[in-house]
């Protein structure tokens, strides 16, 4: 059969028992997707959900309705004549009505060949991190594995998975984190663990979004706006990684979306869903996990890394409410440093601290512990507090760097960094 090749390629597809989606009227900017599958999390949409009709043409393919299939993207592409992907499979579609399909992206060698160098191969290659990522959904009910606790200032979360291509949007609640939105992202060039400056790496670790640029300070380069985050932080510096200027950022305004590997180190997303991250996060308070693979976990799990930090934590935190500067110093690593004050000069700020108390005890609220991992033996804490003075409604709010290393710390939980952040 001439579908073949695109039947196969949307079998993939139908595996994950997605139902499809109407296309009369554009979806809320975080909407729910029906879905038969009891074993995954929902798809969600966003914006104008061009790519939730995407994913409805392939299934139509997959199903062997081709005329449907080629309807449906004779109006995608009228809607959205930037979406590349679209056009390639709008393509096949009517290649395929009088040629059996080679490949997928079936052009004649001589329109590939005018094509900018890679392009072809670039959109096969984003078709299948989009198939991949709804191939394989994240468990209903399950978190990324790096959020240990998040507080009630933490409205939302983020975590990016590299090797989907994917960033998923969590909204945390009373009844903890969930996901209600995924959206196809780029990251750098060169892929992932950024350690220079130039090396066109998107970098791996805990971050946070330090402020949101209006599209209107922006080159078109940078879309619908940009989120910068803390690259590098704490643990960057630590172990001498340089650069900057990391933004999950927009599009131009002539394409829908990158290729999987496109971008100087920043992640890049399509315009519509980059307006929905803009409505939703905060600065400062937003954490933004950005790992190889994710992990995704039960809470239970999760809550099982808390508990064998949360003593060391709390024997810190009686260290300092008890005005010992020794005993609590004891916490810290030797080469502590906070914006450039060393453990020596951190003795003098907890001095001040206590004298400022005057023997009142510091009451923590709003706690958040973050959990990344380089390997089973060494591993970070990030946590974010504040910091309230009895008889005190408000406080500070601080974020600590904890780490656990063999060398570094003896295999003990130690504070790197501490400091002040609103």
């Amino acid at each position: 059969m001439r579908m073949t090749l695109l039947r196969a390629l949307a079998a993939a597809l139908l595996a994950c028992h997605c139902a499809g989606v109407a296309t009369a009227a554009p979806a809320k900017p975080i909407a729910q997707r029906s879905t038969t599958a009891s074993a995954a999390a929902p798809v969600m949409t966003t914006g104008l959900d061009a790519e939730a009709r995407l994913i409805h043409i392939y299934q139509r393919i997959g199903a062997g309705q081709s005329r449907q299939a080629l309807l449906l993207a004779d109006k995608l592409v009228a809607d959205y004549p930037n979406f590349a992907l679209a056009q390639l499979v709008h393509g096949d579609l009517l290649h395929a009505q009088s040629h059996a399909l080679r490949a997928v992206g079936d052009v004649p060698e001589a329109t590939a060949r005018a094509a900018a160098p890679g392009t072809l191969g670039e959109l096969r290659e984003e078709a299948l991190q989009r198939l991949k990522a709804l191939r394989e959904r994240p468990p209903v009910g399950m978190v990324p594995s790096q959020f240990v606790r998040l507080s009630e200032r933490n409205k939302h979360a983020i975590a990016v998975d590299a090797s989907r291509s994917r960033l998923y949007l969590l909204e945390n609640s009373a009844a903890g984190p969930r996901v209600v939105a995924d959206y196809y992202i780029s990251v750098g060039k060169l892929g992932i663990e950024k350690t220079i400056e130039g090396d066109q790496r998107t970098p791996l670790g805990i971050y946070f979004i330090t402020s949101s640029v209006d599209r209107k300070l922006l080159k078109d380069f940078y879309g619908a706006g940009a989120l910068p985050i803390n690259y590098p932080n704490p643990y960057d510096l630590r172990r001498g990684k340089t650069g900057g200027g990391i933004w999950l950022h927009g599009v131009p305004a002539q394409q829908f979306a990158r290729a999987p590997r496109a971008t100087d180190g920043c992640v890049a997303l399509s315009n519509p869903d980059l307006k929905t991250l803009l409505s939703a996060v905060e600065i400062r308070s937003t954490p933004v996990v950005i790992a190889p693979s994710l992990q995704w976990v039960s809470p239970a799990q999760s809550q099982g890394e808390q508990r064998s930090f949360d003593d060391v934590w709390k024997q810190w935190l009686s260290a300092k409410n008890s005005g010992d500067i020794t005993r609590t110093l004891a916490y810290y690593t030797h080469d502590f440093n906070s914006y450039g004050k060393t453990l020596q000069d951190w003795g003098g700020v907890l001095q001040t601290e206590i004298t400022l108390n005057k023997g009142r005890t510091v009451a923590i609220k709003d706690q958040s512990v973050l959990h990344w991992a380089e390997s089973a033996q060494s591993a970070t804490m990030v946590v974010t507090f504040s910091e309230v003075r009895a008889g005190n409604n408000t406080g500070n709010t601080k974020r600590q760097y904890w780490l656990r290393s063999p060398t570094a710390t003896g295999g003990q939980w130690k504070i790197f960094f501490e400091g002040t952040i609103g």
